[in-house]
């Protein structure tokens, strides 16, 4: 681990390593955006919910899929960033060698194990995908399917054994915003929230 950066040199450095892993990945909403702004909002929501007080949740939210999606080892991460970096993305990481509907099911059962920092990273993870569904829904999910992702969302969150006081407003909002988009309502307030 480079152990002479500063934390923020620390975070830029994540996020580059973020970006080559991610390369050519986009997110499956409409906008099409890089995978990338993902990662960054996953990262920017625990900064703002932290206080900017943990570099290394911060770092782990930037890096958060990149076993599951980049083939990134953890072993990889810990030489890099750290053994706690490591950890934490560990504990967010779905097995990929299960069928989908079983992750999903492992995500609700083993939200109430989660430490309380893998917690707050779950959760800003639920609350930017919950976002992005309400501002670029993917165009092949009917409305079923958006909700259904909503209220598995809501299953995994309730259970996490701690929820950062700033982040569940975020996601209670997000809940809100996307099932009133799904409905056809406007989704003019997202702008706001989105906002840094």
């Amino acid at each position: 681990m480079s152990t002479h950066l500063n934390d923020t040199a620390r975070m830029m450095q994540a996020m580059g390593r973020a970006i080559s892993g991610h390369d050519g990945q986009r997110r499956k909403g409409e906008a099409n955006e890089p995978y990338a702004i993902h990662l960054a909002h996953v990262a920017q929501l625990i900064a703002e919910a932290t206080g900017g007080k943990d570099a290394d949740l911060v770092i782990a939210g930037i890096l958060h899929d990149a076993v599951e999606d980049a083939g990134i080892s953890l072993d990889a991460l810990a030489m890099q960033f750290g053994r706690p970096v490591a950890d934490l993305v560990k504990e967010v990481t779905d097995d990929k060698s299960l069928p989908k509907e079983e992750r999903k099911r492992l995500q609700i059962e083993n939200a109430p194990h989660k430490t309380a920092r893998a917690a707050i990273l779950k959760l800003a993870d639920k609350t930017s995908n919950v976002m992005a569904l309400a501002v670029s829904p993917p165009r092949d999910w009917d409305r079923a399917r958006l909700e259904h992702y909503v209220d598995w969302a809501e299953a995994v969150v309730a259970r996490l054994p701690e929820r950062n006081p700033v982040l569940m407003a975020k996601f209670e909002e997000a809940c809100e915003l996307a099932r009133k988009s799904f409905t056809g309502g406007k989704t003019s307030d997202l702008d706001e929230m989105l906002r840094p």
